[in-house]
């Protein structure tokens, strides 16, 4: 089955990316270089301004410091992300309403959007069917294709540039030998047991995960006749969070999915993108950045793990060309990741981490959440309900929460039944299929 749904997005749509759009068109000022920021040991007050000043009103932090945190990330992290694109267009390719022995239907739909060369995104969404309202669906970006995540031979198999490690990828594509290596990494299953819907895209129909930014949505943005977009030019993290965006521009149209209860999840350096995405996208009600780490959830500042200097010299295409300048010189940023959980405050946000993957620095991660709190309780949304790491095993569900499991890096079931408690927590328990 093939329909077609064109949408425009213009100032009266509900829902449009105001957030992401209004960060990339305001003229942002001329910061200062690296080496003439004051050095702060301590991670930085989110409630403090650039220039110094104490934020004392909830305008003050919606008009003023909040945005400002969002061009500070940019111009020094990330990169500067593109507007929401004005034109868009959802074709659902296939359709299966007996999926998962009629307990879901499953949608292919592909994402295309301007400017001219821009590349496709192609999207797996799985719905429980049997509900009373719409399903609250859980949103990210997969590393091996829509094809690994499910035991279905009529999904369309990726055509970008693929990671050789990957099983059954050859010349770095994709090929039919890797179908559903990663059933047990998204768990959409049980998701759909548990009232939850899933929508997932390939990381690298955006931006494949090597460096140069040759391909994907890097050319599409620079100016014509530019083999690169400058310093400042925006990193893969930054890509696959706005690639996040754009699926959620879908599915807002779906009238499966309950626009009120979007969350966005993802592992690694995938869990990066999450929590850079729902801090540019209030569209996302609740981030799950899984073991996300250095450049994610853990400290700039952090003397546990991986380093700034060594994330930037592994993986060069992350994050902008001024990040870089901070490699020997972190405690220089304006800011650290406290203030990016600030961001998505009031939304609930899930820190999730493992006891072996020292290289994520768990505690760390637990220091930037209490050193977001006071942003949440400022805006009288709760906070991190505990002051010191939670036992191994045990959900802190507060509205910034925090879960550390026994055992090494990676995502799987287990991890998703703490995700899927935390967003019944959060969201209300959903309504599983009968």
């Amino acid at each position: 089955m093939r329909r077609t749904v064109a949408l425009l997005l213009t100032l009266g749509l509900p829902g449009m990316v105001a957030s992401l759009a209004r960060a990339a068109d305001e003229a942002a000022p001329a910061y200062p270089p690296a080496s003439e920021l004051p050095a702060r040991a301590e991670l930085p007050d989110p409630l403090v301004t650039f220039a110094g000043g104490r934020v004392r009103t909830r305008s003050q932090w919606t008009e003023e410091r909040r945005p400002e945190l969002k061009r500070l990330f940019q111009h020094y992290m990330y990169g500067d992300m593109p507007a929401a694109p004005r034109d868009i267009k959802f074709t659902v390719e296939r359709e299966d309403r007996r999926f998962f022995d009629g307990k879901a239907t499953k949608r292919e739909v592909t994402i295309a959007f301007g400017p001219a060369g821009a590349p496709k995104i192609q999207v797996l969404l799985v719905v429980p069917n049997d509900r009373k309202s719409p399903a609250p669906v859980f949103v990210g970006p997969n590393f091996a294709g829509n094809h690994t995540v499910v035991k279905d031979p009529t999904v369309a198999l990726p055509t970008a540039w693929m990671p050789a490690h990957f099983p059954g990828v050859t010349d770095n594509r994709a090929t039919a030998t890797s179908r559903g290596t990663q059933v047990d990494v998204w768990a959409i299953d049980d998701a759909v047991a548990r009232g939850y819907a899933v929508a997932t895209f390939y990381c690298g129909d955006v931006a494949p995960d090597h460096p140069g930014r040759v391909d994907g949505v890097f050319p599409s943005f620079r100016e014509p006749g530019r083999n690169d977009g400058g310093p400042t030019e925006w990193g893969a993290v930054a890509a696959w969070a706005w690639g996040v965006s754009r699926v959620v521009d879908y599915l807002v149209t779906d009238h499966d999915i309950d626009r009120e209860r979007i969350a966005v999840v993802g592992h690694s350096r995938l869990g990066k993108a999450a929590i850079v995405a729902a801090a540019f996208d209030e569209r996302l009600a609740l981030a799950i950045p899984h073991q996300a780490g250095c450049g994610g959830t853990a400290p700039s500042r952090g003397k546990v793990g991986e380093s700034v200097k060594q994330i930037n010299e592994r993986f060069p295409h992350w994050f902008s060309g001024v990040f870089k300048t901070f490699n020997t010189q972190p405690e220089r940023l304006p800011f650290d990741q406290n203030g990016l959980v600030a961001l998505v405050a009031p939304r609930p946000v899930l820190f999730t981490n493992a006891v072996e993957d020292q290289w994520a620095n768990p505690e760390g991660q637990f220091q930037v959440l209490k050193a977001a709190d006071p942003v949440y309780r400022f805006l009288g949304a709760g906070g991190l309900d505990a002051d010191e790491m939670p036992k191994t095993g045990r959900l802190i569900d507060s509205t910034l929460g925090y879960h550390i499991r026994p055992g090494k890096h990676s995502m799987g079931r287990e991890d998703w039944k703490v995700f899927l408690d935390f967003a019944d927590k959060q969201f209300g328990k959903a309504s599983p299929p009968k």
